[in-house]
């Protein structure tokens, strides 16, 4: 079953977000008291450590959950696969996937101090449907209605 394994926030936009032991997550707004929180549709951001050992198979060290600037990090499923409009919920939180994958900023950060930066293709966005707190280890259930 697809889980959460940590979750990341940060005060600004644009840098690495750290792992906290439990997350609020608001409607219309994503995680409470992240940079990135808003009403706007890339309210929560997600990449699967799938696509962070990507990263650490091409030699990049020191991965730790939050590098890439996500508000979630997960396991077990290809998040980057999920169509536009799913809606999946993690311990009575339901979210709707608004956008795989961004633009990268030019000069950020995260690339800076990785090297690279896999959010542009398979990192994704979502937005909260209906607020609660995420823990690590919480499941993913895309059967969500």
């Amino acid at each position: 079953m697809p889980r959460v394994t940590a979750i990341n926030i940060s005060e600004k936009k644009g840098v690495i977000k750290v792992p906290i032991p439990k997350g609020e997550f608001v409607v219309n707004f994503g995680l409470k008291e992240d940079a990135h929180g808003g009403d706007w549709h890339r309210q929560v951001s997600l990449l699967a450590q799938e696509s962070i050992d990507k990263m650490i198979a091409m030699g990049v060290k020191d991965l730790t959950p939050g590098k890439f600037a996500e508000n979630l990090t997960t396991e077990g499923i290809e998040l980057h696969t999920l169509p536009v409009g799913t809606k999946f919920e993690i311990n009575g939180v339901l979210m709707e996937v608004t956008q795989i994958g961004k633009e990268c900023h030019k000069g950020c950060a995260i690339k800076q101090q990785v090297g690279n930066c896999i959010m542009p293709t398979e990192g994704i966005f979502a937005k909260v449907l209906k607020p609660g707190i995420i823990n690590p280890g919480d499941e993913i259930n895309l059967e969500a209605k």
